[in-house]
């Protein structure tokens, strides 16, 4: 069993963009679970210094697994994050 922690990031509260992450990221879940990987999706606001600061986001909306960012400025396609949650250790 795999667990992946996603996080979005993205203003308070959410524009359409970030929420459309947040809306791919939880349909490639429901599709994952079946397969024995787990997603658990948490939200993070842009606007925190101490965002910014850890995470070096400076663009919304954005995406981290497991702490690392690999998407910012631009929403994901479901198959796009589908990938990079498979290849995420």
């Amino acid at each position: 069993m795999k667990t992946v922690k996603a996080k979005v990031f993205g203003p308070d509260p959410p524009c359409y963009r970030c929420t459309a992450v947040q809306e791919n990221v939880q349909k490639v879940a429901e599709k994952l679970k079946n397969e024995g990987i787990t997603v658990e999706i948490e939200r993070a606001n842009i606007a925190s210094r101490e965002v910014v600061k850890k995470y070096g986001v400076l663009f919304s909306p954005a995406l981290a697994l497991n702490d690392r960012v690999k998407i910012m400025g631009r929403i994901p396609t479901e198959e796009e994050i589908e990938r990079l949650i498979r290849a995420t250790e």
